[in-house]
């Protein structure tokens, strides 16, 4: 679970007061404090079942609509190469029902059970500068990875 431990790991700060601060919602200047190491503990095992089945819907929504995608291809046309912009439409499709809609359900649950842990009266205002994004670099580089991927298969199966 090192991965999961990372990204639980940058959800939480230090205050310019010395004290710690968790961002429950990403990198923004607005935290709230953790009053106590229990407290702590608390909000990392919640973030690490959050981040777990937020990771599981995505990459088990993205495997099984690439899966139901490529059966719906090649079942349906009789060269997918040629009909590529259909292909990605039934994929983004098939996405959109197994990622998308999952995804916004879950994301609404954890804007909700947000408040059992954040108290509106212990928010605080950072100052300084944020850390820098680079897991907006490591996500791009693994859809880039996907794209990469999916394009392999398609093409690999026209040769054979």
């Amino acid at each position: 679970m090192g991965l999961i431990n990372v990204v639980v790991d940058g959800a939480f700060r230090q205050a310019p007061a010395g004290r710690l601060v968790v961002l429950p919602g990403g990198p923004r200047k607005r935290g709230y404090l953790v009053r106590s190491p229990a407290e702590e503990q608390k909000i990392r095992s919640f973030l690490s079942m959050f981040y777990f089945a937020h990771f599981y819907i995505l990459i088990l929504g993205m495997v099984l609509s690439q899966g139901c995608a490529h059966w719906l291809v090649y079942d349906w046309f009789d060269r997918p190469a040629h009909h590529l912009l259909g292909s990605l439409a039934i994929f983004l499709a098939i996405y959109g029902l197994t990622v998308i809609l999952p995804w916004a359900f879950f994301s609404r649950a954890y804007k909700r059970a947000l408040t059992s842990f954040a108290n509106p009266a212990d928010e605080v205002s950072l100052t300084g500068t944020a850390p820098p994004p680079w897991r907006w670099v490591l996500l791009l580089v693994g859809f880039a990875l996907l794209i990469l991927a999916t394009m392999l298969l398609l093409t690999a199966r026209r040769f054979s």
